[in-house]
Formats: C-alpha cells, structure tokens, sequence
C-alpha cells in the first residue's frame, strides 16, 4: 500500500483500493499543486447495508485537524455511490477536491472519510500530502 499505510476500515466498511491523481505512491507524499483539483478514488465493501453516506474531510497541519468545505458531503450525490447500499457488494466512491491557490505552502495529512447515517465511518484514509 506504500503512501496509504493509514487506512481504517470499521465494522461497517472495508477498503479493497484507494487511487488519488497525480500521486506518486513509491514516495512517501502526494505532492497537491494549488490551483488544480485533486481527485481521489476509493472502492469499498460492506458488511452491512448503509442507508446515507456522508464525506468528511479534514487536514491535519501540525497535529491540528482543520476541516476542508466540501461543496456537496452527501456522498449518496454526484460520487458514483446510490444510496441505500447493501452489503457484500463492491462501490466505488471518486470525489474531487480542489486545491485553492489560496492554501499555504505546507505538509498536510488529508484525512478523508466516509461515514454512515449513524455518524459511525465507514472508511477512513489518512494521505501524507504537500501542498506546493
């Protein structure tokens, strides 16, 4: 898994691969350049069935968790997911993320989760990055 050491699975949910554009996974950041959008890929499976998904993003600067606005958190809209989802089956989940020229300069963990209608994850992945 190289960049992705950091995955959490839970009760509910469990990674079968997680893809984030123009990452090299052999290093051990993905370089974010400001002014472009990031898209991040991931395939899942459930152990139980999910009636909502909702994305929660944060970034982690220093050790200190910042949240990330999304445009749309209901993962059942626009992310390749309908809801309700039944266990057993494979979803793949794709969301873009921009990264605003506005972001400073610095190391971040982007810390990327998918949570059920119960606030409980799903799945969570941790992804060393730079923004440059």
């Amino acid at each position: 898994m190289g960049i992705f050491s950091k995955l959490h699975g839970s009760k509910t949910g469990k990674f079968t691969s997680v893809y984030v554009s123009d990452c090299d996974t052999t290093k051990h950041e993905c370089i974010l350049k400001r002014d472009s959008n990031v898209t991040i890929i991931i395939d899942f499976t459930l152990a139980e069935n999910v009636n909502a998904v909702k994305t929660v993003v944060h970034g982690k600067v220093m050790g200190v968790e910042m949240p990330f606005n999304l445009q749309n958190p209901d993962a059942c809209i626009g992310s390749g997911l309908i809801c309700p989802l039944s266990k057993t089956e494979i979803y793949v989940y794709t969301a873009v993320l921009p990264v605003l020229k506005a972001y400073p300069k610095v190391n971040v963990i982007v810390k990327w989760e998918l949570k059920d209608e119960h606030d409980e994850d799903i799945v969570c992945v941790e992804i060393p990055a730079k923004i440059q």
